[in-house]
C-alpha cells in the first residue's frame, strides 16, 4: 500500500506524485505529458509497498485453492473499481467534458456533495494516520529483525536472540518528529522515487528467498484448507483477517484520479488510464501471487506473519539484513508521505479557523550550532509532534503487523475503493434507480460492503486476542 490523493482546497498532495493543484481547469493549468507508461508506473508503486510482506501469511490461512483465487478476485474488484473512476475524471462527457477532477476529493465533492466530502475525508485522514501507525510497527519489526538475524549469524539459530519492539518505535517516532519539521518536505520528488526503488528491492528480496527456499526444501509446503486452527472458530478469525491483509495491499484508488491528470490527450484520458489500470494490475497480481504462494510453499503451516522479519530465512544474513534495512528506509520517508496530508489538511483547517492567530500563523526564526538558520510555526510543531507521538503511542499498544494491516484494509477497502466510485460512476453516467445497471452496481458494492465487515470483525478479533494473549 502506498498511496494517497490530495485536494487542492486543502493544498494537499500525492505523496506519489508530489504536487498541489486545484479540481477545475479555472486554476492555472499546468503541461501534461504523462503515457500509459507512466501511468503504469506511478499504479505499481502505489500498490507495491509494506502489505506485500503480509501475503504468504495471508495464503497460509486460506490454503492452496482460496489463497491464490481471493487476490485473483480482489484484483478484479480492484480493475472494475478503477474503471469506474477513470469514467468520472471529466465531466458532463467522460472523453472531452471541460471539467476536470483532479483529486479523489475533488470528484467527491462535485458529484457527491460537501456532506459526502466530510465523509471521504474522515476516512481518507483515519486512512493515513493508521498508516503512519503500520509504518511504525513494521520499521521497528525491521531493524529488530537486522539485530536478531546478526545474533543468529554469529550465536546460531537456536541461541536466544530476543529483543523487545518499544525502543525501536521510540527511535523511530523520534526521527519522524524531527523529520516533520523539515520545510517544503512534501515537494522533494525524489523521496517518491527512492521509497518506490526501496519498496520493488526489499519485495523482490522477498520472493527470491522463498523461491530459493523451495528449491532447498525440494518440496512444496502447505495444503487445500491452509493452516490448521484450534478450533472452527478460530480458522474463520484467520481467514477474515487475511482478507483483510488482501484488501490492504489491493487498493490505490485514492491516487487514481491525480495519475490520471498527468495524462497526455488525445486519445482520451480515461481510456489510456483503464489500460494503464489493467495493465499494472495484471503486473502487481501476478507479483502478489508470487510472494504469497513462494513464501507459502517454503514454510507451510510456518509461515510468518511477516516475510522478512518472521525469521523463515536465516542466510544469507547480510541479504537478509540488507532487505529490512530498506524497508527501514522506505518506512521513514513513507512515513513523513502519508503524514504530510494529514499536516496540510489540518493546518489548513486551523489557518481557516483562526486567520489572525499568531499561534496558527506566525513564522519564527531559529538558529542552532552547526545548522542553517530556520523557522519553526508554533502550531506546526506542536500538532506534528502529537501526530508522531500518537501514532507512535498506538503502535506500541497495539504491535501486531497481520491484525493492524487487516483492521486498516477493511475499514477502508469498501468506502474509498467501492462505495465513493460506484455512487460517482451513478451521478456522471446519469444511472436511474432501480435500471437493470444500478441493481448490479449496488449488489456489487453491498457484497463488498459484506466482505469489508466481515473482514473487520475478524480483524479486530485478532487485534483483541493478540493483545489479551
Amino acid at each position: 500500500m502506498g498511496s494517497l490523493v490530495g485536494d487542492g482546497e486543502e493544498d494537499q498532495y500525492s505523496p506519489l506524485l508530489t504536487k498541489n493543484f486545484s479540481d477545475t481547469d479555472a486554476e492555472k493549468p499546468f503541461q501534461r505529458t504523462g503515457t500509459i507508461w507512466t501511468a503504469v508506473a506511478h499504479v505499481i508503486t502505489g500498490v507495491i509497498g509494506a502489505g506485500v510482506l503480509s501475503l504468504a501469511w495471508s495464503t497460509a490461512q486460506l490454503g492452496w485453492i482460496a489463497g491464490p483465487l481471493i487476490m485473483v478476485v480482489f484484483a478484479a474488484i480492484t480493475i472494475l473499481s478503477a474503471n469506474l473512476l477513470c469514467d468520472c475524471y471529466r465531466s458532463p462527457d467522460p472523453d472531452c467534458g471541460p471539467d476536470r477532477n483532479r483529486s479523489y476529493m475533488g470528484a467527491v465533492q462535485f458529484y457527491l456533495g460537501e456532506n459526502h466530502k466530510r465523509v471521504c475525508g474522515v476516512f481518507l485522514n483515519e486512512g493515513l494516520f493508521g498508516g503512519a501507525v503500520a509504518y511504525v510497527i513494521t520499521a521497528a519489526a525491521s531493524v529488530k529483525a537486522i539485530e536478531k538475524s546478526n545474533c543468529y549469524h554469529n550465536q546460531g539459530h537456536d541461541a536466544p536472540c530476543n529483543y523487545g519492539d518499544t525502543t525501536y518505535m521510540l527511535l523511530f517516532g523520534g526521527v519522524q518528529i524531527i523529520v516533520s519539521q523539515i520545510p517544503d518536505f512534501h515537494n522533494m520528488a525524489w523521496l517518491s522515487i527512492v521509497a518506490a526503488i526501496m519498496s520493488f528491492t526489499y519485495a523482490s528480496i522477498g520472493l527470491g528467498l522463498g523461491f530459493a527456499k523451495v528449491v532447498e526444501n525440494r518440496e512444496i509446503k502447505g495444503s487445500i484448507g491452509g493452516v490448521a486452527a484450534d478450533s472452527t472458530a478460530d480458522k474463520v478469525w484467520l481467514v477474515l483477517q487475511a482478507l483483510g491483509d488482501i484488501a490492504f495491499a489491493s487498493s490505490y484508488s485514492v491516487i487514481l484520479l491525480e495519475i490520471q491528470d498527468t495524462l497526455k490527450s488525445p486519445p482520451p484520458e480515461r481510456k489510456t488510464m483503464k489500460k494503464a489500470s489493467m495493465t499494472a494490475i495484471l503486473i502487481t497480481t501476478f507479483f502478489y501471487l508470487c510472494c504469497g504462494c513462494f513464501g507459502y510453499a517454503a514454510f507451510g503451516s510456518d509461515t510468518p506473519g511477516n516475510l522478512l522479519t518472521g525469521f523463515g530465512f536465516y542466510e544469507p544474513y547480510w541479504l537478509v539484513d540488507f532487505a529490512n534495512a530498506c524497508i527501514v528506509l522506505h518506512l521513514v520517508g513513507g512515513y513523513q508521505v502519508y503524514s504530510q496530508v494529514v499536516f496540510a489538511f489540518a493546518e489548513g483547517w486551523f489557518g481557516g479557523k483562526f486567520p489572525n492567530s499568531g499561534f496558527v500563523n506566525n513564522f519564527y526564526s531559529f538558529k542552532l550550532p552547526l545548522i542553517p538558520a530556520f523557522q519553526l510555526n508554533p502550531l506546526r510543531l506542536c500538532f506534528r509532534t502529537a501526530y508522531v507521538v500518537t501514532s507512535t503511542v498506538i503502535a506500541i499498544i497495539f504491535p501486531y503487523f497481520n491484525q493492524v494491516l487487516g483492521v486498516l484494509g477493511a475499514l477502508n477497502f469498501w468506502p474509498m475503493g467501492i462505495y465513493f466510485p460506484v455512487e460517482m460512476y451513478i451521478v456522471q453516467r446519469k444511472i436511474g434507480a432501480w435500471t437493470t445497471e444500478w441493481v448490479v452496481l449496488q449488489t456489487f458494492s453491498i457484497a463488498c460492503l459484506i466482505v469489508s465487515i466481515l473482514a473487520l470483525i475478524g480483524s479486530v478479533q485478532g487485534l483483541i486476542s493478540a493483545k489479551l494473549s
